[in-house]
């Protein structure tokens, strides 16, 4: 839910309890509170989905808790999934048709001590909704909405929090980030996503929990890293991760004018989060070995990883200069550089490089019906066989490469008659040498 699809806070609870009235709640869902207040449990709609219907977005993933054990859910269900009934989630199949829908139904718990910071030793089922929802990350995910009876439960100032705008931890904050190292990023993120900042006291646990941090798993943390550059303003979470230690653990450490550089630029770059993140990595583009730590540490797909390579080479600085040579200069050194980028990230390059409308512009001319890799030349293999020019081999590719230089600094060479000529010419150089 990005900042302009969102109202402004609800101005009290009747305010925020008549939005979640008006709130459509899937039919598959309704059945399953339905089932469970009729057997004596009770059931709520919790987390993530409250919050945006609080803030005028309807939709989105319910996540229903209630007081029923697994065990008495499977008994009360006809059709059930044990998903994670050792933290006490069980899948129910609610629905049939087009109507159906897998709720997931997990029982109200606590937590034991979190041992290694990631994962709890030991999930206490409990029959109280607030001690459940005490067990929350944030404030602003520690609502629950019983459509039934229409209560809105806010234990811990949620709605107060929306409404200042603040990111703050349910609870001591210390002890939240001690029990899974994950919130801190979750804390920074949200403060992107949503356009909040940190609560002062929130912010400062953080430095406090790095070493929890440190624990958990690189993909996890790329998530959530994803998710902030991805915000339509991010340095209201790279910021944060700057001044708390965040930052280190997750990027290049950076001298502080470089970072609020990287920062600056990030927010005025498209909302791309691979374009972004090559931001943020650009400073340190000349120490490959750094920059490939970083990039691998966070797991990406063979196409990010690419990518991010791709827009930290040395290939991009070249673009910048040769974007300011004169008029009759630019246009082979361009086709040059952007064929060894290959076109595919050039978008992404010029708006790395912020340039201006008029420069992409001259980029685009320069680049306008050129051939820039050998499968666009006007002629191929097989035709350079045929003509008794060259044989099967190594060879050929690398006569076909010194062709496609020869079209690259003179786009009209591209015709078939011309490339043959040209390739007589580079074979009798040969012979000659």
């Amino acid at each position: 839910m990005t900042t302009s699809e969102r109202q402004t806070a609800p101005a009290d609870h009747d305010e925020a309890r008549a939005r979640m009235r008006a709130v459509v709640i899937p039919a598959a869902i309704m059945t399953v509170l339905e089932t469970l207040a009729r057997a004596g449990f009770h059931g709520v709609v919790v987390g993530g989905a409250v919050r945006d219907a609080l803030l005028g977005a309807n939709g989105g993933d319910w996540d229903v808790a209630s007081d029923a054990t697994p065990q008495e859910v499977i008994e009360l269900f006809p059709r059930t999934i044990p998903t994670g009934i050792e933290h006490g989630t069980v899948t129910v199949l609610s629905g049939s048709g087009e109507q159906r829908h897998a709720v997931e139904l997990t029982t109200f718990r606590g937590e034991g001590v979190y041992h290694d910071g990631r994962r709890p030793s030991e999930v206490v089922f409990l029959r109280a909704l607030e001690d459940d929802l005490a067990r929350r990350d944030l404030t602003i995910n520690a609502f629950a909405w019983d459509p039934l009876e229409a209560v809105l439960t806010d234990a811990f100032g949620g709605l107060e929090d929306l409404r200042a705008g603040l990111i703050r931890a349910v609870g001591d904050p210390a002890t939240r980030f001690a029990e899974d190292g994950l919130r801190t990023m979750r804390a920074v993120r949200f403060a992107a996503a949503m356009g909040f900042r940190l609560a002062p006291e929130t912010e400062a646990a953080i430095a406090g929990a790095l070493s929890v941090f440190d624990k958990v798993s690189r993909e996890r943390v790329r998530v959530e890293l994803i998710k902030l550059l991805a915000a339509a303003r991010p340095s209201l979470g790279l910021q944060p991760m700057a001044s708390t230690g965040l930052w280190d653990r997750v990027l290049a450490p950076l001298e502080p004018v470089a970072r609020d550089h990287a920062i600056d630029a990030c927010d005025r770059l498209p909302a791309r989060p691979m374009l972004r993140l090559a931001r943020l990595l650009w400073p340190v583009r000349y120490d490959r070995e750094q920059v490939e730590i970083i990039i691998d540490a966070l797991r990406p797909s063979n196409d990010e990883r690419t990518l991010l390579l791709r827009l930290t080479s040395e290939l991009v600085d070249e673009l910048a200069l040769a974007v300011e040579l004169p008029d009759d200069a630019r246009a082979p050194v361009v086709r040059k550089i952007v064929a060894e980028l290959d076109a595919t990230y050039l978008d992404d390059a010029c708006a790395l490089l912020e340039l201006d409308a008029q420069t992409i512009a001259a980029v685009q001319a320069a680049l306008e019906g050129a051939a820039l890799t050998t499968k666009q030349l006007a002629i191929k293999g097989a035709d350079l066989i045929s003509a008794g020019i060259a044989t099967p081999g190594p060879q050929l590719g690398v006569l076909l490469a010194q062709l496609l230089d020869a079209v690259i600094e003179d786009p009209s060479r591209n015709s078939k008659d011309a490339l043959l000529a040209r390739a007589r010419e580079l074979l009798a150089a040969g012979d000659d040498s």
